[in-house]
């Protein structure tokens, strides 16, 4: 499927003027490998026509248990994008004077290119996964077509980043979670990781993000997944490491 109506992301980032999205380009050549938006994007993703109704598009979506569409004419090409909301912001109101055999009539006769966005961002499929995240995130969007040279290939939705969130914080594993917070010491995440795996444990998710005090000081917090070693044992390990253990628990 060829795309025809889509923005590019750096453009579309620009009235931000942000100086983080300086040189920010999500067609990204030069990653490969590890967490690219090709390892989480839901391939064949479903297509609909500009002509479908209102009616039959939310029927869609329900049997599909999807929240959007994209669309495209009879040659194939991406012409836009529909979520479940902009439909129902199409539907009446449920305090309408309509009847409820108006309701369905006006709904069928109701197309979805009447509603849908037009400028769809894309993004393509060798794109790092948080370059993807950031533009959803930043532009509260809950979805990006995924192209290959142009060919739409798949769908990266909140959905795909949620699972990929999981699975780095080992959220399906059983295990000793801990948070904790350190001053941001080069090494630091080695010590514990390599402490950790002394102690025979295996390490199953890992995050860090930095976080400012009140009194303006920048710190990291870290959230952990630990496996083979015991709660209290692992608080012994993290304690002369860190400079605090928020919180520790078996989950």
């Amino acid at each position: 499927m060829e795309v025809v109506a889509s923005l590019d992301i750096a453009a579309a980032l620009a009235p931000n003027h942000t100086s983080r999205y300086t040189g920010f380009v999500i067609d990204s050549t030069l990653l490969g490998g590890f967490m690219l938006v090709r390892d989480t994007m839901t391939r064949n993703p479903v297509t609909v026509l500009p002509s479908m109704s209102v009616q039959d598009a939310l029927a869609l979506m329900r049997e599909k248990r999807i929240r959007r569409l994209l669309v495209a004419d009879a040659q194939g090409k991406l012409v836009g994008i529909v979520s479940e909301k902009d439909l129902l912001y199409a539907s009446p109101s449920p305090t309408t004077s309509l009847s409820v055999y108006e309701i369905p009539y006006l709904l069928s006769k109701l197309s979805i290119e009447k509603v849908m966005t037009r400028q769809v961002l894309s993004v393509t499929e060798d794109a790092p996964l948080e370059e993807a995240a950031l533009v959803m995130a930043d532009r509260k969007i809950g979805g990006l077509p995924v192209l290959k040279e142009g060919k739409l290939v798949g769908i990266i939705t909140e959905t795909d980043v949620f699972r990929t969130f999981l699975k780095l914080l080992g959220g399906r594993s059983k295990g000793v979670r801990a948070t904790v917070r350190t001053a941001g010491a080069k090494g630091t995440f080695a010590k514990i990781t390599g402490a950790i795996s002394e102690a025979g444990g295996d390490i199953l998710g890992f995050g860090s993000i930095d976080v400012q005090t009140p009194s303006g000081a920048v710190v990291w917090q870290t959230a952990l997944k630990v496996q083979g070693v015991a709660k209290d044992k692992v608080a012994a390990i993290l304690k002369p490491l860190v400079d605090e253990i928020i919180d520790i628990r078996e989950n």
